[in-house]
């Protein structure tokens, strides 16, 4: 009975090892919105589901890094779904000028800051559960100039 039981086992795990699985990828980080306290960078996350139903997306969080520091971090609770096919996702994120500030060394070298943003995707599968779809994405955006601010 354990050998039957021992074969059912695997034969499962080989199952639901080899299911398709949604697959992500952050496509870019641009600068979204400048306000007079903050600026606000738009991560944009393309996610192709496999199935023909939509599937509920449990939570995103990110971490937006710049000079080994964590400058932004927070998450989204219970952002939707994914419709079948390929879904295109906005994962905005607010950055204090004061934080800025305090990269006043990369800034002022060359105005953009170097940066590495993290996104988790946080999806729940039927049978499997939840599965985490880490991003991670590194580049350099430019800062607005204070000409930027009258326009």
């Amino acid at each position: 009975m354990s050998g039957f039981m021992d074969s059912a086992k695997n034969f499962v795990a080989e199952k639901i090892a080899n299911i398709k699985k949604p697959e992500a990828e952050l496509k870019d980080v641009d600068l979204k919105d400048v306000s007079r306290d903050s600026i606000t960078l738009n991560g944009k996350v393309s996610v192709n589901n496999p199935y023909d139903h939509s599937i509920p997306i449990c939570e995103i969080s990110f971490v937006l890094k710049s000079a080994d520091r964590v400058i932004a971090s927070g998450t989204i609770p219970d952002p939707g779904s994914l419709a079948a096919g390929l879904t295109n996702l906005d994962v905005p994120v607010k950055v204090p000028y004061s934080i800025l500030f305090s990269l006043a060394r990369d800034i002022g070298s060359d105005w953009d800051i170097d940066y590495e943003m993290e996104i988790s995707l946080i999806i729940d599968l039927p049978i499997i559960g939840n599965l985490t779809l880490p991003l991670s994405q590194k580049g350099e955006f430019k800062l607005p100039t204070f000409s930027d601010f009258f326009k």
